[in-house]
Parts: structure tokens; C-alpha cells; sequence
């Protein structure tokens, strides 16, 4: 049962901190080194906490880390099981799940992406505002001990927190639609066409399957890209992972700056944005 799984990592987390978080955060690909923003952390190996996944990508380093950015409680999850890895949509739904029962209202998720939005371009950042499940895959099937599994996804990505997140990065931020593809290969060509035929503005393959968990839990959520390539066929050049990640490091610092701002913001509004 996935409630009894959480209870059990929540429980030995807190016998490592007292900290109570009140925002979860999910670091992906080559955004690891926010965690190096936490102040006095309680750093947990995923191997330690029952019943978290082991990882197996890199650039995911699999700790919890629990402590404070910007005098706001937080624990990031430096990695996330991607579902390209086992096939499985459920595969973050222990760690989503403990951060509600350690007390989080809110999720902050990341990745790194490919757009095909006009003027979003490599190393931008972009706020999520809606998603299309590509993959029509979703952690609530097959996972026990759920009750009504028919969540309304309107304004999954909240908007009173993207005005917040929009506020804090001094700037207009692109609001883009997240399209979730499996992975793990990259997208074709036509693949892209198809995308851009039904509204797609992003391409990623991860952030969606907690994102709908998380809105099952009632956490509110926000989620930010970092765009690391024009998506297959729109420009020149072949696409890798450590492309990825050598992007992703170049937009780590005006990253790392917007989450300590937004989650400052967030503290100030006594978590009532």
C-alpha cells in the first residue's frame, strides 16, 4: 500500500532531522547542484529511506537532502527515477508521496527539455503551464491502497504559483506546454511535427507521472524547465545526454537564483500565494 510505504520512509527521515519541509523539490538533469544551495542540510541516500527507487542515470545522485533555502524548509530530491528506466509510471510515487506526509503543501519540479516554441531557445528557463501526456501512461494505475483516482488536471501547474515564480524572475518567463514522451531515445522529426500539430511548445521525458501524483495527493504544484536544445529536426546538430547536462550547467546559476527568490517569496506570503 502506497500510504504505508510513505509512513515508513517519512518515519526514518525524521529520525535523521527535525526539520519539517513545507516544499518539496524534484532536481533533473544536470540541476543537481541546486542542492548545493541548502543551508545545513541532512543529506539521506535514496539507498537508505525504504522503499525509494534506486537510480540509474546520470546526473541524478539519488539524496534527500532536508533543510532551507532562502529561510524557506525544503527537501529536494536530488534525482528522480525516470519511467524510461523500468517501464514504470509509479516509479516516483513513494518520494512524491513522502513529501506530503513529511508535511509539504507545495512541489517544485525540474527538468531539462527540448522546445519547439518560437523564442525559447538553449539555455532559457521556462515555467510549465500545462502538459500533454504523450505517453498516456499515469502512476495511478495499478498502484494499491488509492481511493477515487479521477483527478482534475485543470491548472495542475498552479497558477497563483507561476504569477509568484513570474514575480521573482524579474522578468517574463515563456509559459510553455510540457510534452511527455517515454524516452529514453530522442524524438524523430516527425515526431516533433506531430508536437507542434497538437500544441506541444516542450519536449522531456519525465516530470509528468509525479506531477499527476502530486495533484492526486492535493500538493500544489509549479514546474520549471531548463531548455537544453532546439527539439530533432528544427536545427542542426545531433542530440545527446551529455549535451543535456553541459546546457543545463550553463543555465544552472540564473536557475539556482529563481528558486531562492520564489521560495523567499513563498515564505513571506506564509505559504499563501
Amino acid at each position: 500500500m502506497i500510504f504505508e510505504r510513505a509512513d515508513e520512509a517519512a518515519a526514518y527521515i525524521r529520525r535523521q532531522t527535525p526539520c519539517a519541509p513545507a516544499v518539496g523539490i524534484v532536481l533533473g538533469s544536470g540541476l543537481g547542484p541546486l542542492a548545493e544551495d541548502v543551508e545545513e542540510p541532512t543529506v539521506i541516500p535514496y539507498a537508505e529511506i525504504p522503499h525509494f527507487p534506486a537510480l540509474t542515470v546520470q546526473g541524478h545522485s539519488g539524496n534527500l537532502l532536508i533543510g532551507h533555502i532562502g529561510g524557506c524548509p525544503v527537501a529536494v530530491l536530488q534525482g528522480r527515477k525516470h519511467y524510461y528506466e523500468a517501464g514504470d509510471a509509479r516509479a516516483m510515487n513513494v518520494p512524491v508521496a513522502t513529501l506530503k506526509v513529511l508535511g509539504c503543501r507545495f512541489l517544485l519540479t525540474s527538468n531539462a527539455s527540448g522546445a519547439l516554441q518560437q523564442g525559447v531557445n538553449p539555455g532559457d528557463l521556462a515555467l510549465l503551464r500545462d502538459h500533454i501526456n504523450w505517453a498516456s501512461v499515469s502512476p495511478l494505475i495499478g498502484e494499491a491502497g488509492l481511493g477515487d483516482p479521477f483527478v482534475d488536471m485543470v491548472d495542475a501547474y498552479d497558477p497563483a504559483l507561476r504569477r509568484l515564480m513570474q514575480k521573482a524572475a524579474g522578468k517574463a518567463l515563456p509559459e510553455s506546454v510540457y510534452t511527455f514522451l517515454t524516452g529514453p531515445q530522442f524524438e524523430t522529426p516527425a515526431e516533433i511535427r506531430a508536437v507542434q500539430a497538437v500544441g506541444g511548445d516542450l519536449v522531456g521525458m519525465s516530470t509528468v507521472p509525479e506531477v499527476i501524483f502530486a495533484r492526486y495527493l492535493g500538493l500544489r504544484v509549479a514546474a520549471l524547465s531548463v531548455v537544453t536544445n532546439r527539439a530533432a529536426g528544427l536545427d542542426e546538430g545531433a542530440l545527446s545526454h551529455a549535451h543535456t547536462q553541459a546546457t543545463a550547467k550553463r543555465a544552472e546559476a540564473e536557475m539556482r537564483a529563481l528558486v531562492a527568490r520564489f521560495l523567499t517569496s513563498l515564505q513571506e506570503s506564509g505559504f499563501e500565494p
